[in-house]
């Protein structure tokens, strides 16, 4: 266990991630949270287990880490607080409550937008006694461990985001969309190194799902790249798999992250997590 400034923080993996001990985000003033904002900033996730909080205290602490970002799709927001995503197989009335089995696939958050999401918090109000974990993939630690040579031949490429292709061919939850979505949202060029703007790292930032190709390859030499890389960066060395317990509220980076959500025996087992998104900058 050490210590940032005034926090106490246990290490989820190795060098990446940090639980953050003995805080109550409910009663945390702003230097408090500033701190978990650094602790993040260094450690790549922040872990705060415990907690109880209502949807106003809920934005209050994403508020700590920058604006709150908005959802494309609002039909799963929490009436009132158009910050937060619902995310459950619960149903009410015969109507979802959130959207289900979202986010299974190693990605990052709004890679398909000009300036992506910084951070991803999820808050469990309701865990599943088995499955439906969480996995986050070091992306520092990936291109870390990644030969000289193989870094120098990545540096410089660029990889095509596209939303309509995200919705258009994902295994769950899949739609067409809307010529008002697809105006809203068009496809965007991102760097396949990524440097962090809070501590100058750099990352691997391959995503799947959202990715058409990479700019100058034919495909499917392009995404077989990308995809080579996303098998390559989410091997065990490089994940954290985060068990839920009520009351947990995990951030993470997705500047320097991949995830997953991973499923669970829906007909036997409920599950309601709080998404919150809160706005980044243009990759560079």
């Amino acid at each position: 266990m050490t210590t940032v400034d005034t926090l106490s923080i246990r290490k989820l993996k190795d060098n990446y991630g940090a639980e953050v001990l003995g805080i109550d985000v409910s009663a945390g003033d702003a230097d408090t949270l500033q701190e978990v904002v650094n602790t993040f900033n260094l450690h790549g996730a922040v872990l705060l287990r415990g907690q109880s909080l209502t949807p106003a205290q809920l934005v209050n602490f994403a508020r700590a880490f920058g604006e709150p970002e908005g959802h494309t799709i609002q039909e799963h927001t929490m009436p009132g607080f158009p910050e937060i995503y619902m995310l459950s197989n619960r149903e009410v009335g015969g109507k979802p409550i959130g959207s289900h089995r979202d986010g299974v696939g190693w990605h990052t958050d709004y890679s398909y937008k000009e300036q992506p999401v910084m951070c991803t918090m999820l808050y469990a109000v309701e865990v599943p006694a088995e499955g439906g974990d969480t996995l986050l993939a070091d992306m520092c630690a990936a291109y870390d461990a990644l030969p000289e040579e193989k870094r120098a031949g990545l540096d410089g490429l660029q990889v095509h985001h596209s939303y309509e292709h995200l919705m258009t061919t994902r295994l769950y939850a899949k739609r067409e969309l809307s010529a008002q979505l697809k105006a809203e949202n068009p496809d965007v060029i991102h760097p396949l190194i990524r440097t962090h703007p809070a501590n100058g790292r750099k990352a691997l930032w391959p995503s799947s799902g959202t990715v058409k190709g990479v700019v100058g390859m034919d495909n499917p030499e392009g995404v077989d790249l990308v995809e080579s890389l996303v098998e390559y960066a989410t091997q065990p060395e490089f994940v954290y798999r985060h068990r839920w317990q009520v009351g947990d509220l995990l951030v993470w980076d997705n500047r320097c992250s991949l995830h997953t959500g991973s499923l669970f025996d829906d007909k036997k087992y409920i599950r309601e997590a709080h998404r919150l998104w809160v706005k980044g900058d243009k990759p560079y």
